[in-house]
């Protein structure tokens, strides 16, 4: 998966972002940073979390955590075995949370 790459057009970082379902202003921040490697243990995490980027909870002050009502739903259509949602859905929370403590920096 790429860092950045966007080479600061914004038509193709918006691609992009789009792509791997990401706020452009995240993959914004990752601007300049080098590719990193994505372990395949952990793509079905990367997979899911793409697929609930439009199932952030949002207040005041911003996104403060998925909407876990539409995860059922999401791992039905993906063939989640039963077996294996519980570390899925432990290994999403790590990336909820790092995308949340993300864009509390900014």
């Amino acid at each position: 998966m790429a860092g950045g790459g966007g080479g600061g057009d914004p038509e193709k970082m918006a691609q992009q972002a789009a792509a791997m379902g990401l706020p452009v202003e995240l993959l914004e921040l990752a601007e300049g940073y080098a590719d990193v490697e994505v372990y395949p243990d952990n793509w079905p995490a990367l997979h899911l979390f793409r697929d609930l980027a439009t199932q952030w909870r949002v207040g005041m002050g911003g996104a403060t955590g998925l909407d876990y009502a539409a995860l059922p739903a999401v791992m039905d259509l993906r063939g989640v075995p039963q077996a294996e949602r519980a570390e899925l859905f432990d290994c999403l929370q790590v990336l909820e949370a790092e995308a949340l403590a993300a864009w509390r920096e900014e």
